[in-house]
């Protein structure tokens, strides 16, 4: 598969912007895709604001399988990473991220306090990559349309100050990727949860991955259903399926129309909850980085 990479200029200006704001506020909101959390972090992000204090924010949560959410908070929580997994439609939103938040800064708030200042006001910065959710969020905090949204990366190109209520104002900011992705596996989690232009990347290989994805966690009777495939049918090549799967939408041979119903099906959650990220990845990495130690 090609590599896939998604730079556009707003992004880098995106950053710069950034750095610059980081006086002024007090915490960073860093959202991240709870199908894909540890994927959706992007490296370069996290170094620009590694100095202010960080909440993880799972978006899409209700996307996700609800048993890895679990898995990924408690994860987080053990390597002293502050996180909270929300549903955007959660009426005690607001009220939830602004404790969660007043945890996060709980020595500056008291320091603040002392000084006779009483609930001073928090002011985040939403940070985060591209159509993970930024702009659904900002709508709902402050109860009105007052972010552009939509279901395509790159939709907030400029950064605004906006009121959630008189404890948390937000800085919105656009959506940012990183110049390179090191393993192209990112990349295909990233284009199968919709953070990178449709038209950068063969649907063909990210539906691929989705399937195999699908097998390795014997997950396929979700595409029987969908797709009223058989079961001789589900034994079939990855390929072969993809392509039986093109014939049952009665697409014919357009297997890259067919590769991207599948991939919007997944988005959208109809053919259930996925995770694609899982703290038994990093477990092995970190095995992986203490053998080749011994080595040494």
């Amino acid at each position: 598969m090609a590599t896939i990479q998604w730079y556009p200029g707003h992004m880098a200006k995106a950053i710069r912007q950034l750095r610059e704001n980081l006086k002024v506020i007090d915490i960073v909101f860093e959202l991240v895709d709870a199908r894909i959390p540890e994927s959706s972090r992007n490296p370069e992000l996290r170094a620009t604001v590694a100095q202010k204090p960080t909440l993880l924010i799972l978006e899409k949560s209700d996307l996700a399988d609800p048993k890895i959410t679990g898995e990924w908070v408690r994860y987080y929580r053990e390597h002293n990473q502050p996180v909270i997994a929300i549903d955007v439609n959660d009426r005690k939103l607001v009220g939830n991220l602004v404790k969660a938040a007043r945890e996060v800064l709980k020595t500056q708030q008291e320091r603040a306090e002392a000084k006779g200042i009483q609930k001073p006001v928090i002011r985040a910065v939403m940070a985060g990559i591209p159509n993970v959710g930024k702009s659904t969020l900002l709508n709902r905090l402050v109860n009105k349309k007052v972010a552009i949204t939509g279901d395509r990366p790159g939709v907030t190109k400029k950064q605004q100050w906006l009121k959630a209520n008189e404890e948390l104002q937000l800085l919105d900011t656009p959506g940012v990727l990183w110049p390179k992705f090191e393993d192209p596996l990112v990349g295909k989690k990233l284009a199968l949860t919709g953070a990178i232009k449709d038209s950068l990347f063969a649907k063909d290989d990210v539906a691929l991955y989705a399937i195999k994805f699908m097998r390795e966690h014997n997950q396929t009777d979700r595409l029987a259903e969908r797709y009223h495939l058989t079961d001789d049918e589900l034994t079939l090549s990855d390929v072969d399926l993809l392509l039986a799967i093109t014939k049952r939408l009665g697409f014919k041979d357009d297997y890259d129309r067919a590769s991207e119903r599948l991939i919007f099906d997944l988005r959208k959650g109809k053919l259930g909850r996925f995770t694609f990220d899982t703290t038994d990845e990093l477990s092995e990495e970190s095995d992986d980085s203490v053998s080749e130690a011994d080595h040494e």
